[in-house]
């Protein structure tokens, strides 16, 4: 079988060549043992939109890990079949990475948000046969969007694939910041048993304000989900939810993100990365929050300045920070966020759960087919098309370039070699 970090390639007589950038295998080896034999059959999501339908049945079974390098997406045999070259690693930093190798041949590009390869101006302009950069997951800032559209490189993601699985790690962390769940955890490893240092930073969510950066798929996906909690709730977005929404959660909505910030103790970002949200919580911003407030960011962790949260954490103008997004990813060892007190901080794991990974990994394949068939792509997981942003990309992007910095991703390690 594969091992960890293996290049894997099929070239024979290819028909054209797709590149699929994944994270690393498991450190105990391909296949895991797995916790549970099934998962849930998810056939819609909440706005009726339904899951990925490919043609082709899946040849892999749900629940298993597919978005690491062995896993492949479940894509081999799809592309054999098709007689498509397909190269599969999880070297994508640096001029003399795997990735670019294969850049000057490329027709498809495929990433994910947890592993991203960022596809810059530069790539973009070494990949003269690229058509396509495919994100498996939601969220294509890796992608020099403008770069994309000047040379005409379609960008599509899965939309809502899984936005719940974001959701539900939030409320996961808000609670975990606010009632100070990883230190009372660490003091169990360690062995001690002082219940007044874990309750010491320790508090009830009940009552309190909480507020989302956006309120899209995700956004309010979390707002629901955090009614039940008898919390007072707010909004920040550029378009307004419906009435009838807004009665049902007794959401309060702001015009401008500030007067939010200042009323909540809770604000969790669930907006998109682009030109008009990139460093967005700023020392400015965030010196506008109530002291003690907590921030939780699963969003993209450029939309908050890095030093600025460090600071913050560290005077206690903020009580807490988590998330599971960084920039650029992976963080290296230095990063602030991995030592900065008071945070709860992941990889980037939110959306990649295996329940996630099988509905990603077949609207990657519906993705493809209709590529390979010349059959149009759903609406929805279009981000960028025919030289502009279209479909769902024309409604949460603005036209622009946010992967400047991610070069220093090739210095995590030296750079993982496949």
């Amino acid at each position: 079988p594969p091992t960890r970090n293996l290049c894997l390639s099929m070239a024979s007589k290819a028909h054209g060549k797709v590149v699929c950038v994944l994270y690393e295998d498991p450190l105990v080896g391909y296949p895991p043992d797995y916790a549970r034999d099934t998962i849930p059959e998810i056939a819609s999501y909440p706005d009726g939109q339904t899951a990925p339908t490919p043609v082709s049945p899946a040849d892999f079974k749900p629940g298993t890990l597919l978005g690491c390098v062995s896993g492949e997406l479940g894509l081999r045999k799809f592309l054999q079949d098709r007689g498509v070259e397909f190269v599969v690693t999880c070297d994508k930093d640096g001029p003399d990475s795997e990735l670019e190798k294969h850049l000057a041949d490329a027709e498809v590009v495929i990433s994910q948000p947890f592993w991203p390869a960022y596809m810059t101006a530069e790539r973009i302009a070494k990949a003269p046969k690229l058509k396509m950069c495919l994100t498996a997951g939601i969220g294509s800032d890796h992608v020099d969007l403008e770069a994309a559209c000047k040379n005409k490189v379609t960008v599509a993601e899965v939309t809502f694939c899984n936005s719940i699985s974001v959701a539900e790690h939030v409320v996961m962390m808000i609670l975990s910041l606010v009632r100070n769940y990883i230190p009372s955890y660490r003091q169990v490893v360690a062995g001690g048993w002082n219940i007044a240092d874990c309750v010491s930073r320790s508090y009830d969510v009940e009552g309190m304000h909480v507020g989302t950066v956006a309120a899209g798929r995700i956004g309010l996906a979390v707002l629901r989900r955090l009614k039940p909690f008898d919390v007072r709730l707010h909004y920040f977005d550029r378009r307004r939810l419906p009435e009838d929404v807004e009665k049902e959660l007794s959401l309060t909505y702001h015009s401008d993100i500030e007067s939010m910030v200042k009323v909540c103790d809770v604000v969790t970002i669930n907006c998109p990365l682009h030109p008009g949200t990139e460093h967005l919580f700023n020392r400015e911003l965030i010196y506008k929050m109530k002291r003690g407030a907590y921030i939780v960011n699963t969003a993209r962790g450029k939309i908050c300045d890095r030093d600025a949260i460090a600071k913050a954490l560290e005077d206690g103008q903020l009580a807490g920070y988590a998330g599971d997004v960084w920039f650029p990813q992976p963080a290296l060892e230095s990063h602030p966020w991995r030592t900065m007190p008071h945070h709860a901080m992941t990889p980037h794991i939110s959306g990649t759960s295996l329940s996630a990974q099988f509905r990603y990994a077949q609207g990657v394949r519906e993705i493809l087919e209709c590529f390979y068939e010349g059959r149009p792509i759903r609406d929805e997981y279009i981000i960028a098309q025919d030289g502009r942003l279209a479909g769902t990309g024309a409604a949460s992007y603005d036209q622009g370039n946010t992967t400047g910095g991610s070069a220093e991703a090739a210095d995590f390690r030296g750079g993982a070699k496949a």
